[in-house]
């Protein structure tokens, strides 16, 4: 096997440990910890699924009116860390945020199982819920009123790309002697540095 410190692309290396991730993980290998900061400067994290990525950068989806989609309107700027337990591997990006396009988060939501888009209308996430049944009552709700067409995507439901100007790989290391490689830019256009760092 290539030695990963070895490699110029860092969405080419993701790719090669995602796909190997796919294979070991038990639950979830696009599992992602999102950070962001609210608007008292307090860092806030939360796990996401990333649902693709390219050289533009790594998408997940989320109610806008989120804790998270208020955090990231404050700053349009977030941090994500992929966690292989199975592997002994992690890595690490950060970055400017942008929402993606409305066609894009219309296809990706069209593909959803139809609950989750049932869902995505009756959950008003992060806010405060009088009781279970009220969430279930909104479901039912919903389910009745899309019961003869298909679902539209709710306008506060979108997708958001983070652009990255740092990607961290890691790997497991005897006696903590981690192997770690870091590329980075100065803007999301630009060409890629890359340095290895101490563990």
């Amino acid at each position: 096997m290539r030695d990963f410190t070895e490699a110029d692309d860092p969405f080419a290396l993701f790719a090669d440990w995602l796909a190997a991730a796919e294979k070991t993980e038990p639950n979830d290998p696009n599992a992602m910890a999102l950070a962001t900061v609210d608007a008292d400067d307090l860092p806030d994290v939360r796990m996401v699924l990333l649902k693709s990525f390219d050289g533009n950068g790594f998408v997940f989806y989320s109610n806008s009116e989120s804790a998270k989609g208020r955090e990231l309107a404050h700053t349009m700027k977030a941090a994500g860390l992929f966690h292989w337990k199975s592997l002994r591997r992690q890595v690490r990006l950060r970055g400017p945020v942008e929402k993606v396009s409305d066609a894009e988060a219309d296809a990706y939501f069209s593909t959803r199982p139809l609950q989750s888009r049932i869902g995505a209308w009756a959950s008003q996430q992060s806010r405060p819920l009088e009781s279970r049944f009220a969430l279930e009552t909104a479901v039912a709700k919903y389910a009745a009123k899309f019961a003869l067409g298909s679902v539209p995507r709710p306008s506060y439901w979108i997708g958001y790309r983070i652009r990255p100007v740092a990607i961290e790989f890691w790997s497991d290391g005897a006696f903590r002697l981690h192997d770690r490689i870091l590329f980075s830019r100065s803007v999301p256009e630009g060409s890629w540095q890359k340095q290895r760092l101490s563990p």
